[in-house]
């Protein structure tokens, strides 16, 4: 089971695509998304065993140099996370709705996958960088304590710190608001 992810932020659209390529052949690891985002950085994204993608990260760092923004490695993620990441989660029942918004790609990450596993909750999306100058956001839905929990959870992981735009619970989100976040 592939449940460790690795993540590099690169200041350079050219550097990012070379050290996707030596993240890919450093180790055995799997691609989820290796893209330019805004303003001009490059984005990748990958899993495998802890040991596969410390050593990809390490080489993605070496080759990535002074490009290398921001990164992280995270071991055990939910599962949930890179689903809405690759938009692919779908929850069958929006209720309350919270959203944390950071400057940070990898804080959401972060805040995603404490929030789900603080609180009974659904990832709607995890946006990272794409379209929005370089910020992220999660949207989460649960029951309202769920929604609230997990927020606090996310927006209070150590890995976010100082990254923090903005955070909302709303309660009771009109119909057409669910529609959109859908």
């Amino acid at each position: 089971m592939m449940n460790t992810i690795g993540f590099l932020e690169l200041n350079s659209i050219a550097k990012g695509v070379e050290v996707a390529d030596i993240v890919l052949k450093t180790a055995a690891v799997n691609l989820v998304f290796s893209k330019a985002g805004c303003p001009g950085k490059y984005y990748l994204l990958f899993t495998g065993e802890v040991a596969a993608v410390q050593a990809s990260l390490d080489a993605g760092h070496t080759i990535g140099g002074s490009h290398v923004v921001d990164s992280c490695i995270i071991p055990r993620i939910h599962p949930q996370v890179i689903k809405a990441i690759n938009m692919t989660a779908m929850p069958e029942k929006m209720q309350a709705v919270g959203v944390m918004e950071f400057f940070s790609v990898t804080a959401s990450v972060y805040g995603a996958d404490a929030a789900v596993k603080t609180a009974n909750v659904d990832l709607v999306e995890v946006r990272l960088g794409t379209g929005i100058g370089g910020k992220s956001f999660v949207v989460l839905t649960g029951e309202v304590a769920a929604v609230s929990e997990a927020v606090k959870a996310g927006i209070n992981t150590p890995n976010a710190a100082g990254m923090l735009v903005s955070s909302v619970v709303i309660p009771s989100p009109h119909p057409e608001l669910l529609e959109s976040l859908m």
